[in-house]
């Protein structure tokens, strides 16, 4: 029997967050607000291959969050160490400004990291998630092992909302939307599909255009579109009718091995999720 519950464990934010069906509206935001920073969209435009295997790329990605959420610790850090040993073999220029980066810079992947984190717990509580009082402050300090794993100084990593409200203010001043990131919100609406996946086509648009309707004011008016209060209610109503809409499938179908596994061991060891 494994004793190793993981990095987090049944009795964290993590755990409940990332379970959660709008992981999937989230992923998407995140994606969307990664792609605002010129240097780290410039690194995935040249280095990810998401065009020639979108969906390859999304769902590996969500395999790496789900391991290093659920899995044991092992199993994280042998996913943070891949990541590292890939980051750390790519650099390039963006070509707009001419600026060299690196892939591994410690400054693009806290970019990321909060990019994410900010999207999965935001959304999921904008989707009338179940949240407790400090679960906000709970998350982020929890996420902070998430952020050791790629290489990320657990010092710089923001812990609590002030912390990442004050990261995102900062930060803001070095954003703009260049053409690999017009780019790149068109192609997420309109990806590439099989013949057979074209009826999902007008559900798939939906569910991104929801996303890009969930990230904060001024990320949307940086893509020139509406950074309205009424679009912000109308996106929160969205998401907890998706949430609403998802819940009603099983979890046994709609949640992965890794998540059953780790559901296994807690039970094994009569941890309860919280």
């Amino acid at each position: 029997m494994s004793t190793d519950l993981g990095l987090f464990g049944p009795e964290s934010v993590t755990w409940r967050v990332h379970r959660d069906p709008t992981m999937l509206l989230g992923g998407l935001r995140s994606l969307f607000l990664q792609a605002l920073h010129p240097l780290a969209m410039a690194g995935v435009a040249e280095h990810s291959g998401f065009r020639a295997d979108p969906w390859g790329r999304l769902f590996r990605t969500a395999e790496y969050v789900t391991v290093v959420a659920f899995g044991t610790t092992a199993q994280a850090q042998r996913a943070g160490a891949r990541v590292r040993g890939i980051h750390r073999t790519l650099s390039g220029i963006e070509p707009e400004s001419g600026t060299p980066y690196r892939v591994d810079d410690p400054a693009l992947l806290l970019w990321v990291h909060c990019a994410e984190v900010e999207s999965f717990f935001t959304t999921y509580r904008r989707a009338g998630g179940r949240l407790r009082e400090g679960d906000a402050a709970r998350y982020y300090a929890e996420q902070v092992r998430a952020a050791e794993l790629v290489g990320i100084d657990a010092a710089d990593v923001p812990r609590t909302e002030a912390d990442m409200a004050d990261y995102f203010a900062a930060t803001r001043p070095q954003l703009r939307v260049t053409a690999p990131a017009r780019d790149a919100l068109w192609f997420v609406h309109v990806p590439p599909m099989p013949a057979v996946a074209w009826p999902t086509r007008p559900a798939w648009a939906a569910i991104a255009g929801l996303s890009f309707a969930l990230q904060p004011r001024w990320a949307r008016r940086m893509y020139r579109a509406p950074g309205l209060p009424t679009t912000d209610l109308l996106a929160s109503a969205g998401a907890t009718a998706f949430r609403r809409t998802a819940l009603l499938v099983p979890a046994a179908v709609r949640e992965g091995p890794q998540v059953r596994d780790a559901e296994r061991r807690a039970a094994e060891l009569h941890v309860v999720a919280g």
